[in-house]
């Protein structure tokens, strides 16, 4: 297996790279050198590459998987889980959002778009109250 590409988040990635590059993600898996040396003769006989072999049977078990009737209950109640996470999660900004908008507009009341006149300065003697 040496089609190694470095695994990067979406920002980590050069701008430079292409969409191509991006698509791939690299999985390193270690076997033991009887598997390795079956998997190159299967590949041999194939006419492939041992990452297209590996590559292959992950498709299979992934296949297989989405028939599985036990993993995809599994999977529904993971799905209802995060959507009730990202409720809570979403009611929660909602709340600080509104709770923060209410605050700003107490302790600042809104501008005037028109410029008020400073007061003009007292005259000495008179009562000079804030």
């Amino acid at each position: 297996m040496n089609e190694q590409t470095p695994t990067t988040t979406p920002a980590e990635i050069p701008a430079t790279e292409t969409i191509e590059q991006q698509r791939y993600k690299t999985i390193a898996v270690r076997v033991e050198e009887h598997l390795h040396s079956q998997l190159q003769f299967i590949s041999q006989l194939s006419g492939t590459t041992i990452t297209d072999e590996i590559r292959s049977a992950i498709e299979h078990r992934i296949s297989n998987a989405q028939e599985d009737p036990d993993l995809l209950a599994r999977a529904q109640k993971a799905r209802q889980e995060i959507e009730r996470e990202a409720a809570a999660r979403s009611a929660a900004i909602v709340g600080f959002i509104g709770q923060s908008a209410a605050a700003a507009s107490v302790v600042k009341p809104p501008q005037s778009t028109t410029r008020s006149r400073r007061p003009s300065k007292p005259a000495s003697g008179q009562d000079q109250r804030p």
